[in-house]
């Protein structure tokens, strides 16, 4: 069976095709995978602005699915059934893959599957590496998404932990910002920190509780939280009085003008690493104890975030020491890319699922 998947929900216009096997440990094949980055259009911007996306997205669709189709070397009523991605994202980036996934469809005469998006995430696991012993935990974070999730039967993902603010990508993004090093942050940052002291700055770890201490096991959950962190090195740096404006009234009442300065190359690449360092242990120290509590097998990291080089190094680390494997996807399927979203729509296809033809984006989704 060929799946052909679409994935549109933020800033990729992205086009799939993957094929069913009879091999029960590789169960899926990618025969192609296109994306096309819109980076260059919103770094001006520093950051994904909705409007330009969905734009764009209109501009790339058509060719990036002809090129997909292509590159599997096959034709378009080869396919056997589209899959797209309905949520979470930009809605108008989301409502440009549904409309031509939709039209697609009823023009082929194929079956139609709504994916969600992180469920593309996790599934990207499966696709790498077959199937992952069961039951597993696996934390898919990016810079829209910071969850953990209990995975006992394949296909099933129960939440057991959230970000409560921002995700992990979104304040690598926030901190490049502040540090003036440009937009996305995360590849940045990463590379940055491979030349810096990660304990040149003491950034304090967020510490979560239970919301219910009577009965903490009716509300078990791993939760994240990455606001306080991004305060601290906005507050390290003003403490820094890195470009701080010269203020004429202090000086008028005789007290010393604090002149602005701008940070060293080797001060960025200290607070980077510190950085750095205290996100993926805050990831890492969560994700290792909610597989602790749901007795887990292995252990699954998926998401653009997954992507980081120290995520990737010290999470082997932690999973030989506890003798639990880990897995994370090869770097073209960490980011968004449609071959995930195939995956999960040949999953959900065998489960039965197809989309009406009103369906529609839902940009908040759930899972």
């Amino acid at each position: 069976m060929l799946m052909l998947g679409i994935e549109t929900s933020c800033d990729e216009t992205a086009a799939a095709v993957v094929e069913e096997t009879a091999d029960p440990r590789r169960p899926w094949r990618v025969c192609s995978s296109v994306v096309a980055s819109q980076v260059a259009i919103h770094r001006e911007w520093g950051g994904v602005v909705p409007e330009l996306a969905s734009r764009q997205h209109l501009r790339d669709i058509c060719g990036v699915v002809e090129r997909a189709v292509q590159e599997a070397g096959v034709s378009l009523p080869a396919v056997d059934a589209v899959a797209v991605t309905q949520g979470p994202g930009l809605v108008g980036s989301l409502l440009v893959g549904v409309s031509f996934a939709k039209s697609l469809a009823l023009a082929l005469g194929r079956p139609l599957v709504a994916v969600h998006h992180l469920a593309g995430h996790i599934e990207s696991l499966f696709l790498e590496h077959g199937p992952l012993p069961l039951p597993a935990v696996v934390l898919v974070v990016s810079g829209g998404h910071t969850s953990l999730f209990d995975i006992r039967q394949a296909g099933v993902y129960r939440s057991i932990g959230r970000t409560r603010d921002d995700a992990a990508g979104e304040a690598y993004d926030k901190v490049a910002k502040l540090l003036g090093l440009g937009y996305p942050g995360g590849p940045i940052i990463d590379a940055l920190a491979k030349e810096g002291n990660d304990h040149a700055v003491l950034f304090p770890m967020s510490r979560m509780t239970h919301r219910d201490r009577v009965a903490p096991e009716r509300t078990v959950r791993f939760e994240f939280s990455f606001s306080g962190i991004k305060t601290s090195v906005l507050r390290y740096v003003q403490g820094q009085r890195i470009g701080a404006p010269i203020d004429a009234a202090r000086g008028v009442r005789g007290e010393p003008v604090p002149q602005a300065r701008t940070l060293s190359a080797q001060e960025t690449r200290d607070i980077a690493a510190s950085f750095q360092r205290v996100v993926v242990e805050t990831l890492l120290d969560r994700t290792f104890a909610a597989a602790g509590w749901a007795r887990a097998k292995s252990i699954g990291i998926a998401g653009g975030v997954s992507a980081n080089s120290r995520l990737r190094r010290d999470a082997a680390i932690r999973g030989e020491a506890a003798a639990l494997p880990v897995f994370v996807p090869s770097l073209h399927l960490s980011t968004d890319n449609a071959a995930m979203i195939a995956a999960a729509g040949l999953r959900r296809f065998h489960e039965g699922a197809r989309a009406d033809w009103d369906l529609n984006a839902d940009a908040s989704l759930a899972l």
